[in-house]
């Protein structure tokens, strides 16, 4: 087994702006297991994180961590992606993301030796999956509708945080009929929700994602009792002992797989959130196509789900998932069907 690290710098179509951020290139850590067959032959595995100025993470603290367990990863001695994980989470807690690509990495290589897809390694049916929304990150609504206009999609997530919020999504309605998801990302406050859910569901809202600051619970007990939309939590579900916080709060939750430390986790995180009746999201970072082919392998278990990283990105080093028009369509390589281009 040998790991190995691949750096790359992510050029948005667009800049990127949220609630509290703003960006054009987005640096990102593709991990690499390779496992030599007897026969010679090489199989990859490849997982991704990137890096966030939010949470402190960069490519160097990934590489670094990652590396002071090196010889644990290439002994080769775990026999699965979870039995890694949980040797690995000891030293990784403190760095989720670099789990998350050692987590992803794992997963696609030992799918990949089975000889099938990732989903299907896992007995999962891929028959029936949700669509994918598109971004429409804070802008002057005149981009933000030329955005829309530049690539027309059933689903749009709208990013809002604004002193207009409720004038920008009257403004793009009247150029789509797609139907809209609005994230506030912790901009609002529970009476702003309140009141603004209403109109947005006459607009066609479909929910309202992380409205208040992560940790208002008050507020969000107010929310989630008055709001006529639903609310999906994001940054109040970050790790897997979120989940419970979210009960009788949210009706959902979105996990992020950087975020809670890869596939192995946020499997458990969605078991545990149907169990309590929650919708279950999983989004995207801006990843390259090893990210998002991952994330594609949760589909069946999904409601909702947010893997555009690709879609905002002008020099993807891989390929995996592509997209018809809002519909995810599935690599022919086994594993999470990733590849890097170059390799």
């Amino acid at each position: 087994m040998k790991l190995s690290f691949h750096r790359y710098d992510l050029r948005l179509k667009h800049t990127f702006t949220i609630a509290h951020d703003s960006r054009d290139v987005q640096p990102s850590l593709i991990v690499e297991l390779a496992y030599t067959l007897p026969d010679g032959r090489v199989i990859r595995g490849f997982g991704e994180a990137t890096s966030n100025k939010y949470y402190g993470i960069t490519l160097d603290s990934m590489i670094a961590d990652l590396s002071a367990i090196r010889p644990l990863i290439e002994s080769g001695q775990w026999q699965s992606a979870e039995e890694l994980w949980a040797l690995a989470h000891p030293q990784l807690q403190q760095n989720p993301f670099a789990q998350c690509a050692l987590d992803e990495a794992a997963h696609d290589l030992m799918a990949k030796r089975a000889g099938q897809p990732l989903y299907a390694y896992w007995g999962l049916d891929a028959s029936n999956i949700p669509l994918t929304n598109y971004t429409i990150g804070i802008d002057t609504v005149e981009k933000m509708v030329a955005k829309m206009q530049e690539l027309p999609w059933p689903l749009y997530k709208i990013k809002l945080g604004t002193s207009d919020d409720l004038a920008i999504v009257r403004e793009l309605r009247r150029h789509t009929d797609a139907t809209f998801r609005v994230d506030a990302n912790c901009a609002w406050t529970a009476a702003q929700t309140i009141a603004y859910a209403p109109e947005l569901q006459q607009l066609g809202v479909e929910f309202i994602e992380q409205p208040l600051k992560a940790g208002d619970w008050e507020g969000q007990q107010q929310v989630f009792a008055h709001s006529v939309l639903p609310v999906i939590a994001d940054e109040s579900c970050i790790v897997e002992n979120d989940v419970d916080k979210c009960i009788n709060y949210f009706h959902g939750i979105n996990i992020k797989l950087t975020k809670c430390g890869g596939l192995t986790p946020a499997r458990r995180m969605i078991e545990n959130a149907r169990a309590n009746n929650l919708r279950v999201m999983v989004g995207c970072m801006n990843e390259t196509s090893v990210g998002i082919s991952a994330i594609g392998q949760l589909l069946p278990l999904l409601d909702y789900v947010d893997m555009d990283g690709t879609l905002l990105i002008t020099n993807d080093p891989a390929s995996g998932v592509t997209f018809d028009y809002g519909r995810v369509i599935y690599a022919a390589e086994n594993g999470t069907g990733a590849q890097l281009l170059s390799v």
